[in-house]
């Protein structure tokens, strides 16, 4: 049973695009994988359908409404800020212990692959005194980290690969998502980030990807 956290190298880098990507890949092989985006921020209740949530639904095959998405993303909060932020904004907080009780209970009563979409980059502040990356440390799910392709990923991209092995969370793939203008071909930055220790690295759409992708 395949179960992984998705995670990236920092906000709109395309967590969600990869995550419906592979939705829709397993749902084309008839398998019913099932996602979760437990923290939101941003979120505009009349515009839940185009919200990450409302995409992963449509990935699904789901209908989508704001009680539909409260199911799958349970802290949302309409100000476009880091969680703790938004969440104070909303005079709330993210209660960590309900939000890993609410993950794992999905985990244990999935039987088919489940996504568990971050939010933000991995080093992004859930309250006080947790990050992201605490979250996945607590989870122990492998993860899979989106980059991009501007100037300063490679730097990004390693910085957050060394802070997961920092707290042993496993890396099962980073994926270049390379939108935008490029300062150079996604396979340089690639290859860049392989021969400094990131490990297996692929990029979006490409046949290596949909390889990986049916490994699964």
């Amino acid at each position: 049973m395949t179960q992984l956290f998705i995670t990236g190298t920092g906000t709109d880098i395309g967590k969600t695009h990869i995550a419906a990507a592979m939705l829709r890949h397993w749902r084309g092989q008839g398998i019913k994988a099932w996602a979760l985006k437990p923290v939101a921020s941003g979120y505009q209740p009349a515009r839940s359908a185009a919200s990450d949530a409302g995409t992963l639904l449509a990935a699904m095959g789901q209908m989508t409404s704001d009680a539909v998405v409260a199911k799958i993303s349970p802290w949302r909060f309409p100000d476009p800020l880091s969680p703790d932020m938004a969440a104070a904004r909303a005079g709330k907080t993210i209660p960590f212990d309900a939000l890993l009780a609410f993950c794992r209970t999905e985990m244990s009563q999935s039987a088919a692959p489940l996504l568990i979409e971050g939010v933000g980059g991995a080093m992004v502040p859930l309250d006080d005194r947790h990050t992201v990356r605490d979250w996945m440390a607590e989870l122990g799910l492998p993860a899979i980290i989106v980059a991009g392709g501007y100037l300063g990923a490679i730097s990004h991209t390693l910085c957050t690969i060394e802070a997961l092995r920092a707290r042993n969370i496993p890396i099962a793939m980073v994926v270049l998502n390379p939108i935008g203008d490029l300062p150079v071909p996604p396979a340089e930055t690639m290859a860049a980030l392989i021969r400094h220790g990131a490990g297996p690295v692929t990029i979006f759409d490409t046949q290596d990807w949909r390889d990986w992708l049916v490994s699964l």
